[in-house]
């Protein structure tokens, strides 16, 4: 697989660049910078002391020659830019992005018509399977639960809620018939009243260091149940982005998630 990566001087980015020089089925074919960042015309690997022979570039064009498949973990305009480049050149995009309007998702999944397209808030084999419990939960404590989703995420991170929490939000408001942009409840301060119980209520931390922690509340009468996923490391968003890519080489277009890339749908 010959990837290249977006976003390549940033925490993620240096990760993702690590994790496919490691995989013995992947080479490094690519790395993007924003114009105007320091790392532009250094190796690729200086960071963690290997030579790659790819220098990291501002111009997408050059970025992503000879690539099969981009990886981008950045920001919605930066990724908008990669795929409007990648979609010319007919390149495999992995998408962990978060942030996105309307307008962005739909884009997205215009640009799947003609390239394969792995979307998804999560790359994280985890998470993905925490979707699939939560689903099966929600339809199970149907009535009678409060729904409560709790995230919580480094200072640097810049929306909220977190892509992973508005998924959990989706898939326990799905199971439960329910549409999120009509239940979810995003903050609540001074006299609020009762609490509706049809209802998905949402609460963010933005502190430190934290990867990033998830928690579903189920709240009864006596008794409550709660679904945590808590991620000590980015490797595993690295590890899920490689499968992904593994997924998509025997596409040629699609909008996928993770949870087609690891056979839970159904």
């Amino acid at each position: 697989m010959r990837i290249a990566i977006a976003g390549a001087s940033g925490r993620m980015g240096r990760i993702l660049i690590e994790a496919v020089l490691d995989a013995p089925d992947a080479q490094l074919a690519g790395a993007l910078d924003v114009p105007g960042s320091a790392s532009i015309g250094r190796d690729a690997g200086e960071f963690f002391g290997r030579a790659t022979g790819v220098t990291i570039t501002d111009d997408i064009d050059a970025g992503l020659a000879g690539a099969r498949c981009l990886i981008d973990f950045t920001r919605p305009e930066g990724t908008l830019a990669h795929l409007r480049a990648c979609t010319a050149r007919g390149v495999a995009m992995v998408i962990g992005t978060t942030g996105f309007d309307d307008a962005g998702r739909r884009a997205i999944a215009t640009a799947a018509e003609r390239v394969p397209i792995v979307f998804a808030p999560n790359m994280s084999v985890g998470v993905n399977v925490t979707l699939k419990l939560l689903e099966l939960a929600a339809r199970s404590l149907a009535t009678g639960y409060d729904i409560e989703i709790i995230e919580a995420h480094h200072r640097h991170k810049i929306d909220a809620p977190s892509g992973t929490a508005l998924k959990m939000g989706e898939v326990v408001a799905g199971a439960l018939g329910r549409d999120l942009r009509e239940v979810a409840v995003y903050g609540r301060e001074g006299v609020t009243g009762e609490r509706d119980p049809s209802t998905i209520g949402f609460a963010t931390v933005r502190g430190g260091d934290i990867v990033g922690d998830h928690t579903v509340l189920f709240a009864g009468i006596g008794e409550r149940v709660e679904i945590t996923h808590r991620a000590s490391s980015r490797v595993t968003y690295a590890h899920g982005a490689l499968r992904a890519c593994r997924f998509l080489s025997a596409r040629t277009s699609g909008l996928f998630d993770m949870q087609a890339v690891l056979g839970l749908h159904g």
